[in-house]
């Protein structure tokens, strides 16, 4: 990993290509939560890890979507304000891959997870990126050093998920959101409408077998 004051000084196609290389090193690490999923077609994501550390969920599954109930757990977010949701999302991986690197009150190295969610709501250019903090961290993560990347505890939750394969555009995402919302008002299923998650179980530099979900929570 580069010094920042390092990055600072190289081309924008230098600094990228530098991270880009880190997090490809990452996700080939046998420490990283990888996702073992059959797609296309909705599917219960089975995770192969190096530990015991995976977020847990019990599925309901019905032939479009599932219904998982997902119990309380701690995420580290950012927020990325007035971009679009591409620049957004990397942006935001960014700031939260470098937290999982050492920058944080500990300089503790975190284990990569998925899934990597991105928070999308309806009419609004504020997107919130959020890693799952391992379960080893999970009674007491590491505060970050960097304001703008926080520590959060997501309640439990009953969450309705659509997951489909390939890479995933941000239209790509809004697309399969549509369908799923479609799916839930035809069936009767009261859902939160003004927002949904996007999920993603793999690294960029996967090109086949690829999985990623939209989520909507059950009212």
């Amino acid at each position: 990993m580069q010094h920042p004051t390092r990055m600072c000084s190289l081309s924008s196609t230098e600094r990228h290509s530098h991270q880009d290389k880190a997090a490809e090193n990452l996700w080939h690490d046998d420490q990283i939560l990888q996702a073992n999923v059959p797609v296309p077609g909705p599917a219960v994501p089975s995770v192969e890890l190096h530990r015991d550390n995976v977020l847990t969920f019990a599925p309901l599954q019905a032939k479009d979507y599932e219904l998982r109930q997902y119990e309380t757990a701690k995420w580290v977010s950012t927020v990325i304000r007035g971009e679009s949701q591409k620049e957004a999302m990397r942006q935001g991986f960014w700031k939260l891959f470098h937290y999982i690197q050492g920058k944080n009150e500990r300089e503790t190295k975190i284990d990569m997870t998925v899934p990597v969610t991105c928070l999308v709501k309806s009419g609004c250019t504020d997107f919130k990126i959020s890693f799952f903090v391992p379960f080893e961290h999970q009674d007491s993560p590491p505060q970050p050093t960097d304001s703008d990347v926080f520590v959060e505890e997501r309640k439990a939750a009953a969450i309705f998920v659509r997951s489909f394969g390939g890479f995933a555009s941000p239209e790509k995402y809004a697309e399969e959101a549509e369908v799923l919302a479609r799916t839930l008002r035809n069936r009767g299923q009261p859902f939160h409408e003004d927002f949904f998650y996007t999920a993603g179980y793999d690294s960029p530099f996967k090109l086949f077998n690829r999985h990623n979900e939209v989520w909507y929570f059950k009212k």
